[in-house]
């Protein structure tokens, strides 16, 4: 792991004054974080893993590796940056011609679905050195064999969890696997999911990892007790989350049973819960924990056999409803909050019987845990908690050889929305589920029915009616 080493200025770096004389233009001063752990790596020729999260000035730290190769007599696509979705891929674009400025007539291309392919095949045949686009788009060009990556010599993964979220894998494995073995890969992403480990092993060679600093992770979790009587247990899971309001929350019962009773209060209460337990099959269990970690579910009330191997990525609260025997499944409990650089709650309910594994978890963290008084809980809005995103299946999958980029294209194209409003794309066997916002979903679910995936007509409907 490389920390923020102590160089700030640009001009300390290998930059052609051309380059320098642009950046202070440009109100560049100082260099983030994220610039000055990178770009010395980057410039070198080494392949980068770095955490970065939008805003952190990481556009510039690949823009400018790349561009300083750049050989702009030379009308081929040297570089090749894959974004999510067309608006970062738009802004992508607009930042590296800003940079490259200081040379004459360099030609940056934006390659995204749910724009026409046309005027993309016209510009191509032009000549492009930089071309940034979506993995389902830049796999469509290559397949065509309109898009030659035969002098590329840099290859940029922007927001790689993003794109492994949208289901983006295979695409981008297809499209690096045609691109020439000896060029530098640079990944950039906000959290670390398996994902972007197995990518980095198949297409980075010996990366060096740049992650920066940050506040030891302990201090994210936010703990605290609450003692309950056992009739009042599972009412008071309901006024935990009207109180504090995480939009995703897992819900630990001990038992089957706990889990059953707890799901029923929840949803007579108006929670949108959903359960995951031992007694479900494989594909009853994929769609419950699509829906979880996409966003449109705001509570997963599980049992710990249920929940192994769980990575949630944003986790705001876990809820004890019960205390487990065991303290170090209290800790691997609460350890799913509090990831990346966001905090969570751990929140756990005890009767006055459980008062002895309470000391044996105070043992275990090698601390006494905070108390809370029940009654300090109060409603934070009167408005129902919803999730904010709701979950469209449309049938048809693998089989019929539907991409994430096809239903990311048929969403932002025809149908007019902007990439924001899309969230995870999940292509099984036979289904395929679209987190979309929640004011959008029932236009979109109309839209996909009216439209076509692909070229072909789909059936879409909305997971919770």
């Amino acid at each position: 792991m490389t920390n923020t080493p102590t160089a700030t200025s640009f001009s300390e770096l290998a930059l052609a004054p051309a380059t320098l004389e642009n950046l202070s233009r440009l109100g560049y001063a100082e260099m983030t974080p994220i610039q000055a752990a990178s770009l010395p790596i980057a410039l070198a020729g080494h392949d980068l893993i770095a955490q970065a999260k939008t805003g952190s000035g990481k556009t510039a730290a690949f823009s400018l590796a790349l561009l300083a190769k750049l050989d702009v007599r030379r009308l081929d696509v040297q570089a090749m940056i894959l974004c999510p979705t067309r608006e970062l891929a738009d802004q992508v674009a607009t930042e590296i011609r800003r940079l490259a400025r200081a040379e004459e007539n360099v030609k940056v291309l934006t390659l995204c679905g749910g724009t026409p392919m046309r005027p993309q095949i016209a510009s191509l045949e032009h000549g492009a050195h930089i071309v940034v686009g979506t993995p389902g788009r830049i796999m469509d060009h290559l397949e065509r064999g309109i898009l030659s990556l035969d002098s590329l010599n840099t290859l940029v993964l922007d927001e790689a969890d993003r794109m492994l979220d949208m289901g983006f894998f295979d695409d981008i494995a297809k499209v690096a696997r045609q691109c020439p073995k000896d060029r530098q890969t640079l990944l950039f992403s906000a959290t670390y999911p398996e994902g972007i480990a197995k990518l980095s092993q198949q297409f980075l060679r010996n990366p060096k990892e740049v992650k920066l600093q940050e506040r030891h992770d302990d201090s994210k979790i936010r703990q605290r007790f609450y003692e309950v009587e056992e009739t009042g247990r599972l009412h008071a899971v309901g006024q935990l989350l009207n109180h504090f309001r995480p939009v995703s929350t897992i819900a630990f019962c001990n038992t089957k049973q706990q889990c059953r009773d707890l799901l029923d209060v929840l949803r007579a209460q108006g929670f949108h819960a959903l359960a995951l337990h031992g007694e479900l099959d494989q594909r009853e269990r994929d769609q419950v924990l699509i829906q979880f970690a996409n966003r449109s579910c705001s509570v997963l009330v599980a049992t710990d056999v249920a929940a192994r191997g769980l990575d949630i990525a944003q986790l705001e609260a876990v809820i004890n409803v019960d205390v487990t025997p065991d303290p170090e499944v209290y800790v691997h409990r609460i350890g799913r909050t509090g990831r990346a650089d966001q905090d969570g709650w751990a929140l756990s309910l005890a009767t006055m019987n459980e008062m002895g594994r309470v000391g044996g978890i105070e043992q275990a963290i090698k601390r006494e845990v905070e108390w809370h008084p029940i009654a300090e809980l109060k409603p934070a809005s009167n408005a129902p908690l919803l999730p904010p995103m709701e979950t469209v299946q449309i049938l048809g999958g693998k089989k019929e050889k539907i991409r994430p980029g096809d239903v990311l294209g048929a969403l932002t194209g025809e149908a007019g929305f902007t990439g924001a409003q899309i969230g995870k794309i999940n292509v099984t066997e036979f289904s395929t589920y679209v987190a979309v916002e929640r004011s959008i979903a029932r236009d979109a679910v109309r839209k996909l029915n009216a439209g076509k995936v692909k070229g072909k007509k789909v059936r879409a409907r909305l997971m919770d009616e």
